[in-house]
């Protein structure tokens, strides 16, 4: 038996119990105050009616014919005079009738108490009425009603709510083996999901057994292995990317170190060639080292921002200065419309630079012939910054995952052309950190176009 089977069950038993018991004790109690009442009443009425209708206290007929009629209703009939001898005693003797009593019955008022019989030991519900004739005080008629006939029928319900409760209880037993059972068993296959999860098994999958919060719960699981597996997946392949990248600069660098090293260069202008050679490759690894850095800075978010009010305009034209080489050297057209009041940005103009130059660099790699088109414009409390090419475009199913760290679009032709998957990833963090957004749209072989937008500074 599962733990959380006991813990359910015992909780849903308990309060259980806690409303069922003293639901039984009041239904225990009003039923035996009801008849109590009931016989209370009965034997009051009759001792009022017999009193009414006595005529003599010394006609020996009427007195017999009262007695018969107290064994044909199952009561005892009690009667005494005046002066408080009993003139009618049935087979009981009754010890508690005090003088009290008898002075209320004086005055002509009634006497409702519970009677005792010293010889049986058997109590006695019981009512006094004066018999009154003439306005003079004749004596009193009692009517008593054994204890025993209103025990009878409360243990009898007493019994019947007793069964009923053990009755309730099994089937409440059941009912909460079932409903813990329900409840349990998909925290079970969750918690069991979990730990095939941990131990590398992301493919699992937990059903969904309804749309409350344990089905979220089934839910959030589900998504959790998609993403992670995602992740991994994908980080894999950064890996082995990364892997590709640091190995083609490092084997240019030992190979062209060697050549040099051994001399095997044939005239001045081929061993500054090989040089060159070092240097791109160096600065490619600067690139490649300065990506991991600022990522991982960004998913420690250690990342620090030296925010200040800027000129995005000369943010702009110092990132376009840097590739303006690269342009001219692919033919490319570089159109540039910027409104002629562009507001200041809270922004890091480093950071904000970092963000323009990937973009335009993106742009200029992977476009052959045609355009870059970069526009600023100001509405709605904003500056917002197109960046847009006639590139190769980016897939459909690839747009919603451009920003992924790790993901990269054509694999094979991102390689050739260079890039690791991690500059948008940055883009987009730093885009974030400095209050903007960024948005892509994209068709294969028309172009890509970027969209930025960032609050005017207060």
């Amino acid at each position: 038996m599962n733990k959380i089977v006991l813990k359910l069950g015992g909780t849903i038993m308990v309060l259980f119990l806690v409303v069922l018991l003293p639901l039984g004790y009041v239904a225990n109690q009003i039923f035996t105050n009801f008849y109590y009442n009931q016989v209370q009443e009965e034997v009051e009425e009759f001792s009022q009616k017999y009193a009414l209708t006595i005529t003599s206290l010394k006609n020996e007929n009427s007195l017999n014919m009262f007695k018969t009629l107290g064994e044909l209703t199952n009561k005892e009939i009690y009667i005494i005079d005046s002066d408080g001898n009993v003139v009618v005693e049935p087979g009981v003797q009754i010890t508690n009738l005090s003088n009290k009593d008898i002075d209320l019955l004086w005055k002509g008022q009634p006497v409702q108490k519970m009677f005792h019989d010293a010889r049986a030991e058997v109590s006695y519900i019981g009512s006094g009425h004066p018999i009154i004739r003439s306005g003079t005080f004749q004596g009193a008629f009692f009517v008593l009603a054994p204890i025993n006939d209103v025990h009878e029928p409360v243990e009898k319900i007493r019994d019947l709510l007793i069964l009923s409760a053990v009755g309730a209880l099994f089937l409440a037993l059941g009912f909460t083996f079932l409903l813990s059972k329900k409840m349990s068993d998909p925290l079970i296959e969750m918690e069991q999901a979990t730990r095939q999860m941990a131990k590398g098994n992301l493919d699992i999958q937990v059903s969904i057994p309804s749309n409350d919060e344990i089905g979220s719960l089934g839910k959030a699981i589900n998504d959790l292995a998609q993403e992670t597996n995602r992740y991994r997946t994908k980080r894999r392949e950064f890996f082995a990317n990364i892997s590709h990248e640091l190995r083609t600069p490092i084997s240019y660098l030992k190979g062209y170190a060697q050549v040099l090293k051994q001399g095997l260069y044939q005239s001045e202008e081929e061993k500054l060639q090989y040089l060159n050679i070092i240097e791109d490759e160096t600065d490619r690894l600067v690139i490649l080292i300065n990506d991991l850095f600022d990522l991982s800075k960004m998913e420690e978010g250690k990342i620090d921002l030296q925010m200040s009010t800027i000129d995005l305009t000369e943010v702009l034209e110092s990132a376009l200065f840097k590739v303006k080489m690269e342009i001219e050297k692919k033919g490319l057209t570089l159109k540039i419309q910027v409104d002629e009041s562009v507001p200041h940005i809270e922004a890091d103009g480093i950071r904000l630079e970092q963000i323009f130059t990937n973009l335009l660099g993106n742009a200029i790699r992977y476009t052959e012939k045609g355009s870059v088109v970069v526009k600023v414009w100001n509405a709605d409390k904003k500056i917002h910054i197109m960046i847009e090419d006639t590139g190769i475009g980016i897939p459909e199913k690839d747009l919603p995952l451009i920003f992924d760290r790790f993901h990269r679009v054509e694999k094979s032709r991102s390689r050739e052309l260079g890039g690791t998957g991690l500059g948008l990833a940055i883009v987009k963090n730093l885009v974030e950190l400095q209050n903007g957004t960024i948005s892509v749209n994209s068709q294969v072989g028309k172009g890509t176009r970027f969209q930025l937008s960032f609050p005017v500074a207060e």
